[in-house]
């Protein structure tokens, strides 16, 4: 069983400590358990039932009216208010319940029904991407445990995957080629898996080989498929070589194609675009770039 401060609460609620305090006194919904030195401490259930009354409070029930309320009825509201209200709020709350709680089930439910009103891509940058942040700033602060954020990242990769599946193979002999990879020491994958879903879906031909690629494994891939474009994240610190000396080895290497770049450390480093490599510096320039080269 987990243990939860007061503080990973409202960081994971959103509710101030101090507000909780109040409805824990003024209405007891919540009974936190109590360490022999007396220091309060709480449980997985009484974070789900928290979750779930701070979801309710934020789209206007009162905590009075809510204290009233039967479990089931409040788990009742709950599922309501996430199928048809679209707010960022509501979506990341509704979201990190299913985490805690690893719902399957309730994750699908939460994005399959943004997928059907917005579409993948525009779920994935307005609902995935802001929680995939909340999840990162959860992990620093020890609020959540690793098989929490695997469970999640896993359910999140079978979607993108599926998006990328449901796109037909680009055919035609003049349809621009991308070969995307990730260099050695890249986490990333969720991130190129998403950049292969909006490749794919805006008709261009995509050589995905994945991870953890060395310079000796691009130079294979490239001379079997010749790709007019190389794109990479470049995140994690590097240590051998520095980002500017790959990224020198990668143009003068692969002459004959653009070399596109993205992630905090080119970004970070300032490192500038040169006549065949491009810094793209977040998703909104990487998206109008390739909206560009589509309407050539």
């Amino acid at each position: 069983m987990a243990v939860y401060s007061i503080k990973d609460l409202e960081k994971l609620s959103g509710i101030k400590a101090h507000t909780i305090r109040i409805w824990e006194q003024r209405y007891g919904i919540i009974e936190p358990g109590r360490t022999q030195t007396n220091i309060r401490y709480y449980t997985d259930q009484n974070l789900k039932l928290l979750l779930n009354i701070a979801l309710l409070n934020k789209n206007g029930i009162k905590i009075s009216k809510i204290a009233k309320m039967a479990d089931e009825e409040i788990l009742e509201k709950v599922a309501a208010i996430s199928e048809i209200n679209f707010e960022n709020d509501v979506q990341l709350d509704a979201l990190t319940l299913s985490m805690i709680e690893m719902d399957e089930f309730k994750f699908d439910r939460i994005i399959s029904t943004n997928i059907q009103q917005l579409g993948f891509e525009r779920t994935m940058i307005e609902v995935i991407y802001p929680f995939l942040d909340k999840l990162g700033l959860l992990w620093l602060t020890g609020s959540i445990n690793p098989v929490q954020e695997n469970f999640m990242s896993y359910l999140i990769r079978q979607k993108i995957i599926a998006a990328i599946n449901n796109e037909p193979i680009a055919q035609g002999k003049d349809i621009p080629k991308f070969l995307i990879y990730l260099p050695e020491g890249e986490s990333q994958e969720l991130s190129l898996l998403f950049m292969h879903y909006i490749l794919k879906s805006r008709k261009f031909k995509v050589i995905y080989i994945g991870n953890y690629i060395s310079l000796t494994d691009l130079k294979d891939a490239y001379q079997i498929h010749k790709p007019e474009y190389i794109y990479a994240i470049i995140s994690e610190t590097f240590t051998k070589p520095p980002v500017k000396n790959y990224v020198e080895t990668l143009t003068t290497t692969f002459p004959d194609a653009q070399i596109l770049l993205s992630g905090y450390q080119v970004i970070s480093q300032k490192l500038v675009s040169t006549d065949n490599c491009s810094v793209l510096t977040n998703l909104s320039e990487t998206i109008e770039f390739l909206d560009e080269l589509n309407q050539k």
